[in-house]
């Protein structure tokens, strides 16, 4: 196995930095800042072996030149339907990548909907989601289509409950608010909200996530509970049949009345 640590950039983004004790060579995730990335790699005396991408947007792509001029023999993985220059291996549904020590590798799902091309990489437990989901929520439809983006978040509610979800941004608090109005009698959602804020305020990243707990607490992968229709369809004015069309109205009703 491999640690994974948060490299923080912006102002709610976070890359992450995969590492193994067998050696100085290391991967990250999305990285859309260079100098975040750089200067961790220099305070640890770490060597860049592999950059891994999950869809186009500036915030996850914006360090790979910089990076790969520090690192000319670095790697770069990301999704084969996507333009991105910098790309050196373009991957999609069924690809794998050894990570740059021996011994661990992840799996490639295509996963569009957020964008057109967006892939996630899965490992033993866990899955780098980029903003495919959110803790507490998911991302908005850009040039993907929400009956895409719909179904690849069902692929992720069917993976085993103890997965760790790595998602790209710190917006978990903000998710729950709206978590919260669709579903304002549900424990869980109460519980979690209070717990992120004690975590925020300690300045602690409330991500990875389970997916037992988005399962309970995240209305995006609740589509198909009755009190989550129930919502849906009150705010959308009529009846919702089928997964795709609860899964819009949701995420129109956050964008239109919440965001």
């Amino acid at each position: 196995m491999f640690d994974i640590t948060p490299i923080p950039a912006f102002a709610d983004n976070y890359i992450w930095l995969l590492k193994s004790e067998r050696s100085p060579e290391v991967a990250v995730v999305d990285p859309g800042d260079a100098a975040p990335v750089l200067e961790r790699l220099r305070r640890e005396q770490l060597s860049l072996g592999a950059i891994l991408i999950t869809h186009h947007h500036r915030d996850h792509t914006g360090g790979i030149s910089r990076l790969k001029a520090a690192f000319p023999n670095s790697r770069v993985y990301g999704p084969a339907h996507e333009t991105i220059p910098e790309i050196t291996d373009p991957l999609s549904e069924g690809g794998e990548i050894q990570l740059p020590w021996q011994g661990d590798s992840l799996r490639v799902f295509d996963m569009p909907g957020h964008t057109a091309g967006h892939i996630a990489y899965v490992g033993d437990g866990l899955l780098f989601c980029g903003d495919l989901l959110f803790a507490g929520g998911c991302g908005r439809v850009f040039d993907g289509t929400m009956a895409q983006m719909a179904a690849s978040l069902q692929r992720i509610a069917q993976l085993p409950a103890e997965t760790l979800l790595y998602c790209a941004h710190e917006y978990t608090l903000d998710n729950l608010g709206f978590a919260h109005w669709v579903e304002p009698e549900n424990q869980a959602i109460q519980e979690r909200q209070r717990s992120t804020q004690t975590a925020r305020q300690q300045g602690k990243p409330t991500v990875p996530s389970l997916l037992s707990l988005e399962l309970k607490t995240n209305p995006f992968l609740r589509t198909r509970i009755p009190v989550v229709i129930a919502a849906a369809e009150r705010w959308a004015g009529e009846s919702l049949n089928g997964n795709v069309a609860r899964f819009t109205a949701l995420r129109m009703w956050k964008d239109r009345d919440y965001d």
